[in-house]
């Protein structure tokens, strides 16, 4: 027990370049694996939540675009939610990288100050603004359906009580688009974070042996030459990042519908076989 103790104290923050910078070499411990893919998880997080925060925002936006009559808007819109759709993250991460080494190293010229590029090909910036992209696309998709399906009596009734323009979205348009999407902007949450595991195949590197949960992983899947340990390990982990996920999005979903009858409802996970 003291020797897992120690073990956790060593690693359980080696993701972020806090503990020993070494990682075990042999005789690999039960405890050693799940704290160092735990450690890792830390990564996993921080590109599922900044990506689903951002993407949430750039998300509404382009379902807004796409309802716009004026085609300078929309046609735009269409277009990116259509490219990223259209085509595997997995591609978009090397295409994202190979785009970015393509920057000058010494940064670029804007209005006499010399803007720095060298860190758009680090993991935590380019994988992060992939992963936003994407999210944005497949969420702007489930908006627009949800803005496209408000019941007409509902904005009968903001029209009646005088609501035009911003009042009339912010207090009726949203919130109800919201309260249609959310179960399927959950699915789209879920199926995010497991993504981030992606970031380990792309072409965006570690540095200084610091990667996310399937690095590990693979760490010990191959100094072991026994996968049936690591792999499990972060499948755990993920289950129960799901189980987060379901009971925060849970609570969400309960406070948009609290007004409803059947409120107390809990909202259940039922994934997309199909993408």
């Amino acid at each position: 027990m003291s020797q897992c103790l120690q073990t956790f104290q060593d690693y359980a923050l080696r993701a972020i370049g806090i503990g020993e910078k070494l990682l075990p070499r042999g005789d690999f411990t039960l405890c050693e694996q799940v704290v160092l893919i735990g450690s890792g998880l830390i990564w996993n997080i921080y590109f599922g939540a900044l990506a689903l925060f951002f993407g949430f925002f750039l998300a509404n936006a382009l379902a807004v675009a796409k309802t716009s009559r004026n085609p300078w808007l929309r046609k735009p819109a269409e277009g990116f939610v259509f490219v990223f759709r259209g085509s595997p993250l997995f591609i978009q991460f090397f295409v994202a990288y190979e785009a970015l080494v393509q920057l000058p190293r010494a940064g670029i010229e804007i209005l006499g100050l010399t803007v720095q590029t060298s860190w758009t090909t680090r993991a935590w910036a380019g994988a992060l603004l992939v992963l936003m992209l994407n999210t944005a696309a497949y969420s702007a998709e489930i908006f627009y359906g949800a803005l496209r399906n408000i019941p007409k009596g509902e904005l009968e009734a903001a029209d009646a009580y005088g609501m035009t323009g911003w009042r009339r979205y912010r207090r009726i348009v949203w919130p109800t688009a919201m309260r249609l999407a959310w179960p399927a902007y959950t699915n789209e949450a879920i199926f995010l974070v497991h993504a981030t595991t992606l970031v380990f195949f792309s072409g965006f590197p570690a540095v200084r042996q610091q990667g996310d949960a399937l690095y590990y992983a693979s760490y010990f899947a191959d100094k072991t030459f026994n996968p049936f340990v690591a792999y499990p390990i972060v499948a755990g982990y993920f289950i129960l990042l799901t189980l987060c996920l379901i009971g925060l999005f849970g609570v969400v979903n309960r406070r948009l519908n609290r007004h409803l009858p059947g409120a107390a409802k809990r909202l259940r996970y039922r994934p997309n076989l199909i993408r």
